[in-house]
């Protein structure tokens, strides 16, 4: 793939979520991907987080940490300077935790934000 380029990481990565990453990654549907973080309009706050592991694709901006590697696409990278993912195995509110300083308000839910 020409056209892809290694960046300083828009996006780190907690060590909660390495590890949650490394697991799914080890699962047959997920093996030789990668995870790709990215933005897309929608959700309640006008844009909405997606998460999903993915083969690279020509223009992606890649990071790493911890020996994983994070595929975004150009236009998420726009929104995505400075993020942080985490990951919580609470029983209430578990999941996948994206924290966006770009977000100038963001939805209850987490997922969704406005610039």
């Amino acid at each position: 793939m020409s056209d892809t380029s290694t960046i300083e990481s828009p996006i780190t990565l907690t060590v909660s979520a390495v590890e949650q990453i490394k697991s799914l990654q080890g699962q047959a549907d997920h093996a030789g991907k990668f995870l790709r973080v990215y933005v897309e309009q929608g959700g309640c706050s006008g844009m909405q987080y997606g998460m999903t592991f993915d083969e690279q694709r020509d223009g992606d901006l890649i990071s790493g940490s911890e020996g994983v590697k994070v595929l975004v696409d150009a236009f998420s990278a726009k929104y995505l300077g400075g993020t942080q993912v985490d990951f919580s195995d609470e029983l209430t509110g578990g999941g996948f935790k994206i924290s966006n300083p770009n977000a100038k308000q963001s939805c209850g839910c987490g997922k969704s934000f406005q610039t």
